[in-house]
């Protein structure tokens, strides 16, 4: 086979890889390589070829024969068998990560990494896959489905440690999830090429991404290398930029509390035991800072345009400013291009009857709906509205503009698109592929439902009714926050797709919720990390998370499955007392049997009244003119107590069945009176007398903030703090109006010192205190803060429970070497 003349030992040096090295090296490095070429500011460094990885994996001494010809079978698997699935990835993972490296491949490697003159390296992931044995409708991830598939590893400059890092990059492509991704996209493991580009990496002074679209630059900026932003642990600055102009049309300050930093070069011997890279807090001086002063900025915007000139009007990049060693003065650096978006503009420009759209994932845990039509489309984008959870999902367009109807049957697999969504919509949000809404925010009880059920959603996408036509092919991007229609391509010149391709059948995929979290490595945390709740369906996926418990189980959108999308009320006019506490022992109890002895925290009715209209029953209900603030919580309970009495029978009978972990936390709680009210109807249903229940409040009503030693009083063990209603009722803010957005932010310095004293009078009183919002899961930098101030536990979503838990042990590690290293100072200051 014919190679360039520039390899030495299957290193491709990035300065002279040609064009018939591009599917050695992979797309990222291949076009990494051509702007070097050019002139652009790319790291230098090189590239161990996918014939490496084969040749590797030829080398391993496999105890299963079904692995021996690995690099060249299609080695198929049962993808819905999931244990068969996670036993052969464990096996083969093992295998390549035990495998040595020849010492003359050991000694390459050393000489190669030693030549880029840093003590520490960075390999990245370079992916192709091979010609003429792959559906030309199958392109290559681009760098942000990588970062969900295949990570970039950053070790010493040390053999070993490159070696391991390079070994654990190839082992990733056999992660279960890989696994199910690349058998449910038909991608063959023989066609895929997997090369690593090797780099130094340089002390930065901050780093960030741009996303070029048409007339507007998104540029984001945080401190440090780009860890800390890869990894969600920071919200970084934002700016919003006219590109024909260059003028800022929007910057916005993020919320940076850490960043991370190359560690001093430590002696050879350690360096394999040693990070090579540490987290360090950023002073508070710092964080009021931007991370790019406005030359920096403007140099930024000024080198974006011509890369735009050079590659088009959509592209993504990622970037780092560095410091010369030499000058010591700051200077810019390429380090990662998505071809993806090359690609897509070459296929509009010169050949849109031979490519696709891409139908390839965001990398996210999350549950995604993809085609896999191998028709050509064209992608045009619509609008652009907030994103709830990660994931993509193409799929043909539902349109309703009345959500207060709710239509008996539509199909499985549709985007739903509608004014709002209400929890009534439960039955058909579970059947459907993604969901828009022209209202709501993040906190918004549909937002929450396409959370929990790992289903992609935009919310406040203004006139997505009127914009998007009924039976539209549309693409929802969720990690971009982006709805695009999606059109046939024009017809492809004769022969430019075989007859074989075209006759593919057009299907909806779902691609389900990652089953295999990587849980293993997960430390243990002082902090109890619950999960918010509220389907049966869910207990599968958060069996096999290190959960504490459940700290907010929603009874109002349990019920809504337990009680046959009915209304309560209905249940209670109809003298179905009996059968209603029958269905909510059913649901409770397996909540409380999944994880006991483990505590559920079960939320009682909090019924906000245009929320279940839709359901049978509740147009018979009084309309609210502000529901928000109406008839809801536990002043309800004080007006009509019947519902209330019911759900403490039900919790009375299921501690008898001996489920005594099943606690109850009572919701919107706005005076002491109304609390003991309901603590007296505790009581007299028998709960108080097991001395396991516990009686917790919300703290979600600003008056909390004085009255909480007089709550504690009446009889309160507990509080969880209801971030969402707690951020807007402090701020006068509509946490459903999507024009109002912007402003409902839970890191506002009024929210965080209301969480900061309700932690402080909680730990004053002796009284554990939660919290179960959605401000740990949106802004994770928020969770150093609550640990600081001395939180009992945290209750995030369940697609948020991995990252937050690795938040959790950073910030006990960040503040334990603090206490250490730093003089005495006040444990809550």
């Amino acid at each position: 086979m014919f190679r360039s003349a520039v390899t030495v030992d299957n290193f491709y040096w990035l300065d002279q890889i040609q064009t018939s090295d591009r599917a050695f090296v992979g797309e990222q490095a291949f076009y990494l390589s051509s702007l070097l070429q050019k002139g652009y500011p790319v790291i230098p460094g090189f590239v161990i070829s996918g014939e490496d990885f084969r040749d590797f994996l030829g080398t391993i001494n496999w105890l299963d024969p079904l692995f021996a010809d690995l690099s060249s079978s299609s080695l198929y698997i049962d993808i819905e068998n999931s244990r068969q699935l996670q036993e052969i990835a464990r096996q083969i993972r093992q295998s390549i990560q035990s495998a040595p490296f020849s010492d003359e491949r050991l000694a390459q490697i050393d000489t190669a990494v030693k030549s880029l003159r840093s003590s520490v390296v960075m390999l990245r992931p370079s992916l192709s896959l091979r010609s003429g044995i792959v559906r030309r409708s199958v392109q290559v991830p681009g760098f942000n489905e990588l970062r969900g598939l295949l990570e970039t590893q950053i070790c010493w400059n040390e053999p070993e440690s490159v070696a391991q890092s390079l070994k654990n990059i190839w082992s990733e492509i056999f992660r279960a999830r890989n696994l199910f991704y690349w058998q449910r996209l038909g991608i063959q493991l023989q066609t895929i090429n997997l090369a690593v580009l090797v780099q130094p990496a340089y002390p930065a002074i901050s780093a960030g991404t741009v996303q070029v679209r048409n007339t507007t630059f998104t540029i984001q900026a945080s401190w440090g290398l780009g860890v800390a932003l890869m990894r969600g642990e920071v919200s970084p600055d934002v700016y919003q930029v006219q590109a024909d102009s260059s003028t800022v049309l929007l910057k916005q300050l993020g919320y940076k509390t850490l960043a991370y930093q190359i560690t001093e070069a430590a002696p050879a011997p350690a360096r394999v035991a040693e990070a090579c890279i540490q987290p360090y807090s950023l002073s508070e001086e710092q964080q009021r800072q931007s991370a790019l002063t406005e030359t920096q900025l403007q140099a930024l915007i000024q080198f974006t345009r011509t890369l735009v000139a050079e590659l088009g009007s959509t592209l993504a990049f990622e970037w780092v400013l560095d410091v010369d060693k030499i000058s010591a003065s700051p200077r810019l650096h390429l380090t990662q291009i998505d071809p993806l978006y090359l690609a897509g503009r070459r296929s509009e420009t010169q050949s849109r009857a031979r490519s696709g759209t891409s139908r390839f994932l965001s990398g996210s845990s999350q549950q995604s709906t993809l085609s896999a039509a191998s028709t050509p489309e064209i992608q045009k984008q619509l609008l652009a509205g907030t994103s709830v959870g990660r994931g993509r999902a193409i799929a043909t367009a539902k349109v309703f503009t009345n959500p207060i109807k709710i239509p008996i049957n539509i199909a499985s697999g549709a985007i739903l698109v509608l004014p709002f969504v209400t929890p009534d919509w439960l039955p058909l949000i579970k059947r459907s592929a993604g969901i828009i809404t022209e209202q709501g925010g993040m906190t918004s009880h549909g937002a929450i439902l396409a959370r929990e059920l790992g289903i992609p959603a935009i919310v406040g996408a203004v006139n997505a009714t009127q914009l998007i036509r009924n039976g539209d092919r549309i693409l929802l991007d969720s990690d971009r926050g982006e709805i695009s229609r999606l059109e046939p391509a024009p017809p492809a010149p004769l022969n430019a797709v075989s007859d074989r391709e075209m006759a593919d059948q057009t299907a909806n995929y779902l691609l389900p919720m990652d089953t295999t979290p990587a849980v293993s490595d997960l430390p243990i945390t002082g902090t109890q990390l619950f999960v918010n709740l509220s389907q049966i369906e869910s207990l599968e996926i958060a069996a096999k998370y290190p959960l504490d418990g459940v700290g907010l189980l929603r009874a109002e959108l349990m019920a809504i499955s337990a009680l046959d999308q009915q209304h309560p009320s209905l249940w209670l006019k109809r003298g179905q007392q009996v059968e209603l506490v029958d269905r909510l022992i059913n649901h409770i109890s397996q909540f409380a049997k999944a994880f006991f002895p483990q505590p559920v925290f079960y939320r009682s009715f909090d019924l906000r009244t245009h929320e279940f209209q839709g359901l049978e029953g509740g147009d018979a209900l009084p309309v609210e003119t502000n529901p928000m603030l109406g008839m809801r919580g536990t002043l309800s309970y004080q007006r009509h107590p019947e519902l209330f009495e019911l759900e403490l029978l039900a919790l009375a009978q299921i501690h008898q069945q001996g489920y005594d972990n099943v606690h109850l936390l009572l919701p919107f709680v706005r005076t002491v009176e109304e609390f003991t009210f309901c603590r007296q109807r505790v009581e007299q249903a028998g709960l108080l007398h097991n001395h396991h229940f516990q009686l917790w409040l919300m703290a979600e009503v600003p008056s909390m903030l004085l009255l909480l030693p007089d709550y504690v009083k009446a009889g309160a063990q507990g509080i969880s703090i209801g971030s969402n209603d707690l951020t807007q009722l402090i701020l006068g803010i509509d946490r459903d109006r999507p024009q109002m957005a912007q402003g409902l932010d839970e890191r506002h310095p009024a929210v965080l010192r209301a969480i900061a004293h309700l932690i402080r009078t909680a730990r004053q009183y002796q009284i554990p205190c939660s919290i179960c919002g959605q401000a740990p899961a949106q802004y994770p930098e928020i969770i150093d803060h609550l640990v600081r101030w001395g939180i009992s536990s945290i209750s995030v979503d369940l697609n948020a429970v991995e990252s937050t838990h690795r938040a959790i042990a950073r910030a006990e590690q960040r503040l334990l070497l603090e206490r250490n290293c730093d003089p005495p100072r006040e444990e809550l200051s």
